[in-house]
């Protein structure tokens, strides 16, 4: 299959072989996102507009202080509590009432401007996935070269997979996700257990060693496996 501007992008973050392809997927499209709505896409009315009404979730707005642009923030900050304060809060129409307080305040912590554009842009990225499996014998090799697939990713590549694929070809997709995804559990569960005998008496100072790294960090990859996201650090 040839290289496009379609492919290169996936190609690029199926490289490494190392972790799960869909979390760097994810994680290149909300750099670009944080990036784009810290810089002068933060003064387009349209852009404010929707930042005014989805607002941010916990981990974006942690991206967001990541990109140490922290008068972007406070700017869409203020725009964003202005509009939260007179259209809920403070709003003094007769028929806003309390119930719909309530709902529209819950309703502002459901949403989030970064979590709506990445689950756009992933998805269609994933589109070229599924093809490039099908028609590209070099891509699908790789593809089964991965370490893992995490759970919340192996999730969402066999929704969106039973939508795009053919019945012969979503076998074939399937087989090769869930051979990358039994791989790894087997394991991470048996370092897992590993770290929890190292407790044991008999095994004093074994967990020290420098081949049992894999064990020592055997918390931090399961929670990564099971949530996408990389646990904070201490």
């Amino acid at each position: 299959m040839r290289e496009s501007i379609l492919t290169i992008p996936i190609n690029e973050v199926f490289e490494p072989c190392s972790g799960c392809p869909i979390c760097r997927m994810r994680n290149d499209v909300e750099q670009h996102i944080a990036e784009y709505i810290m810089g002068a896409a933060m003064m387009e009315p349209d852009v404010r507009m929707e930042t005014n009404r989805l607002g941010f979730c916990y981990q974006h707005f942690n991206d967001l202080l990541k990109q140490n642009n922290r008068l972007s923030l406070a700017l869409m900050l203020n725009s964003y509590l202005a509009e939260l304060r007179t259209g809920v809060f403070e709003n003094k129409n007769i028929f806003f009432s309390k119930n719909a307080k309530a709902k529209k305040s819950a309703e502002s912590t459901q949403t989030c401007f970064v979590c709506s554009k990445v689950e756009w842009g992933v998805n269609h990225m994933l589109e070229t996935v599924f093809t490039m499996f099908v028609n590209d014998a070099k891509f699908r090799t790789l593809y089964n070269s991965q370490e893992y697939i995490c759970v919340p990713h192996y999730n969402l590549l066999m929704v969106k997979a039973q939508e795009k694929l053919s019945k012969s070809d979503l076998k074939a997709f399937e087989k090769a996700t869930n051979a990358l995804i039994e791989k790894y559990i087997h394991s991470l569960n048996k370092d897992v257990d590993s770290f929890c005998n190292s407790f044991d008496y008999r095994n004093a100072k074994k967990l020290h060693s420098p081949e049992m790294e894999h064990v020592r960090n055997s918390i931090e990859r399961a929670v990564e496996f099971l949530t996408s996201r990389k646990p904070y650090e201490k």
